[in-house]
């Protein structure tokens, strides 16, 4: 069993989630239930849940406000939160665990899953990302989960990545990082970056592009020597984009 806390203000949300665990999680186990930051604290620091499901806004404060007066982070953590809220992006971008309102059970199951599938895997270090995320208004750090904890890059060092299945590789010009997410959630988070999926199997920083050549089918150099090849479908798309790019 997984001992859990839900924290949020609204009475009928308490009692909604509560009876979706009930029906669809029968390995989490509510233990406390609190509707503001200051009760939420106690209660962890009495009863040590391993999981949390943290509203997101609160009229007396925020879940990260939370998350920055635990003076530990051993937990695990599920944001129940809205769609339009501002911190989709970083909490996505950090790779941290959340489900949207109103609360739909195949997501819910999912998250638990996952959840479950970590606990005992070390500090999540994640969290750290998601605050240090929301508190810049620049780019942001994304969290790739990797077999041994994360890693955390910047989009511009990340020069392509490559699909292998349900993993992706992430090479940077100094490594390469095999993440546990496949390449579409990958594109879905970098497109805005400059990323371009040239292929099935890959996903290139325009930035990093140093050349494009056509023999045997069509390929870019990019700026670490390695080579990606680019679908006949996405060739003019790319040609237009990097047109783009240097009339920019």
């Amino acid at each position: 069993m997984i001992t859990a806390l839900i924290v949020d203000d609204e009475k009928k949300n308490h009692e909604s989630l509560l009876g979706l665990l009930k029906e669809y999680c029968p390995t989490v186990e509510v233990i406390g239930q609190s509707s503001s930051v200051e009760e939420a604290l106690q209660f962890i620091s009495k009863k040590k849940p391993q999981l949390v499901f943290l509203d997101v806004e609160m009229p007396n404060g925020t879940g990260f406000d939370l998350l920055r007066k635990v003076p530990k982070i051993d937990f695990k953590i599920i944001f129940v939160t809205a769609h339009a809220h501002y911190a989709i992006k970083a909490i996505r971008f950090s790779a941290v665990d959340y489900i949207l309102k109103p609360i739909d059970t195949d997501d819910l199951v999912h998250a638990v899953e996952k959840v479950t599938a970590d606990l005992g895997t070390g500090e999540p270090t994640q969290y750290n990302a998601l605050l240090e995320n929301l508190n810049t208004s620049s780019t942001y750090k994304i969290a790739i989960p990797v077999k041994d904890g994360y890693a955390f890059l910047m989009p511009e060092e990340i020069i392509r990545l490559h699909a292998d299945g349900a993993y992706t590789h992430i090479h940077t010009a100094a490594e390469k990082f095999t993440g546990t997410k496949n390449i579409k959630e990958y594109e879905e988070l970098l497109s805005e970056y400059g990323f371009f999926r040239s292929h099935n199997s890959h996903l290139i920083n325009l930035k990093h592009v140093k050349r494009f050549s056509r023999l045997d089918g069509y390929f870019v150099h990019m700026s670490d020597n390695s080579v990606a090849e680019i679908s006949r479908r996405k060739k003019e798309e790319f040609i237009g984009m990097m047109s783009k790019k240097a009339l920019s």
